[in-house]
């Protein structure tokens, strides 16, 4: 007797249900990370786009190379984060019911931590810097 096996086993795979989900899900993750936004920081750049300052002469942190801070000409002592929110704080108590618009300006090539110290402080304390990178 000749019986033939009637269920065969097919080797072969379609691809074409699983390329259908991996652009399903190319689009769904190209939507979903638009809509997130980074955590990244609001500054005022200098320039004729921006409106004026709040106020007429905001005051101004110097950053060196070498990691010293300097507030209006005068150097800021150690330690230099609790020093500096001391003194901006001072500040924004002179400026009154006005928001307060610090100019920052380091020196070039200055440590990226320097800068993010003093922007630390500006998230905390509620002020838009306004950089301006120094000569």
């Amino acid at each position: 007797m000749g019986l033939k096996k009637r269920s065969k086993v097919s080797a072969e795979f379609s691809m074409s249900s699983l390329t259908d989900i991996i652009f399903l899900l190319l689009i769904f993750f190209m939507l979903t990370s638009t809509l997130v936004s980074p955590h990244s920081l609001n500054m005022k750049l200098p320039g004729a786009g921006n409106p004026g300052t709040s106020d007429s002469n905001p005051p101004e942190i110097e950053i060196s190379r070498s990691g010293n801070y300097k507030l209006n000409g005068r150097t800021v002592k150690e330690p230099v984060k609790d020093n500096l929110v001391r003194l901006l704080r001072e500040e924004d108590r002179k400026n009154g019911s006005k928001k307060l618009d610090v100019i920052v300006s380091p020196e070039r090539n200055t440590a990226i931590e320097h800068l993010v110290l003093v922007l630390d402080i500006f998230s905390k304390l509620g002020i838009e810097p306004i950089v301006a990178v120094g000569e």
